[in-house]
């Protein structure tokens, strides 16, 4: 038998909404409407009814719509340079941990170090209508991308690396000072020949680094045994070390960072050079692969994940008060000492 049209309208699911869900909840549709923007003034009891009333009635929130509403995506867009680099995973945890506690979800872009790449991440951000950008910028970055999104009042801050000249939010790491107290021990080591494998990319914090190690350098009156550049992958440093045992003899060589450090302790046991002993080295970072190694790479420590927590802090500071001061947070840097650097031998080398 053929369903009338009233039949039909009356099988069709009636749709949820938030008053339904307060109602079954014992709370006013405000409060519901806070639990689900996760307003931190709501306790944890109500949020549980809350969100059991949700689940109970099958309730969905209409992102869209709320967006439209409140001119807000509740989303943040974050492009970094290269995710292969665990670095940059732990910072981006520290990055998600402090935006989705305050209701933000993240748009994750990878530059692979591409300039005209991220340029096109950032349209993309802003046609979805994000409400602030943390970018970690590309080598090579040109002024121009950092001026335009200021020009856009987006909100916006710089980690780990920031373009010249630029006045926008930074959260970064104290490179300089890292390095140079790297450097410094192994001085006090007694090396006195000493090297740096730097990286084919030049951007802010590998100049600082480099500041660094000429820093330290320089107080001792000592001049590096050599500064090479090399590709970011343990792949390239791996296959540098023929050529650094051939051509230099130091006998500590401080790297840029773990990735470099990892791929070159890897390269100098192909050669049957014994680490810590005959060679000292030392990386940057502190990544947990530092202590997986044999002997385990000494490094300095910078906890990206609480360099991606100041970001996410820094940005939501700026989407609430955008005229606000500019500012940066430096996270403190440590050296923990490991077998792979050791005191150098009765000549240095």
């Amino acid at each position: 038998m053929a369903q009338s049209a009233e039949d039909g309208k009356a099988a069709r699911p009636k749709q949820v909404t938030l008053l339904n869900v307060a109602r079954k909840a014992g709370v006013s549709r405000a409060t519901a409407s806070l639990v689900v923007r996760k307003s931190p003034l709501i306790s944890e009891r109500t949020r549980i009814a809350v969100e059991s009333a949700m689940e109970e009635l099958g309730y969905v929130y209409n992102a869209g719509a709320a967006r439209l509403r409140a001119s807000h995506s509740r989303t943040v867009g974050v492009i970094v340079p290269n995710l292969t680099n665990p670095f940059f995973s732990i910072m981006l945890a520290g990055i998600e941990g402090v935006l989705e506690a305050a209701g933000y979800a993240v748009i994750l872009a990878n530059s692979g170090e591409d300039a005209g790449k991220q340029r096109g991440f950032i349209r993309r951000m802003r046609e979805h209508a994000v409400d602030g950008l943390i970018m970690c910028p590309a080598k090579d970055t040109p002024h121009e991308q950092i001026s335009k999104i200021t020009e856009w009042s987006l909100p916006f801050v710089q980690a780990l690396r920031f373009v010249e000249d630029s006045r926008t939010d930074y959260s970064g790491i104290d490179y300089e000072g890292g390095m140079a107290a790297g450097a410094r021990r192994l001085i006090a080591l007694g090396h006195q020949r000493i090297g740096f494998v730097s990286v084919d990319a030049h951007y802010s914090a590998e100049a600082a680094r480099l500041r660094g190690f000429h820093k330290a350098l320089e107080e001792s009156g000592l001049e590096p045994t050599f500064i090479v550049e090399c590709g970011l992958s343990a792949r390239a440093a791996r296959a540098l070390a023929p050529s650094l045992v051939k051509s230099h003899r130091a006998s500590a060589i401080a790297c840029f960072n773990d990735v470099i450090g990892l791929g070159l302790h890897r390269g100098l046991i192909d050669l049957g050079i014994e680490i810590g002993r005959q060679v000292s080295l030392l990386g940057f970072d502190d990544v947990p692969e530092a202590e997986l190694v044999s002997p385990e790479l000494a490094s300095v420590s910078t906890d990206p994940h609480s360099v991606g927590e100041a970001a996410a802090r820094l940005l939501l500071r700026r989407i609430a008060h955008p005229e606000s001061q500019i500012e940066s947070i430096i996270a403190k840097v440590k050296l923990v000492e490991r077998p792979s650097i050791g005191p150098a031998t009765v000549d240095g080398a």
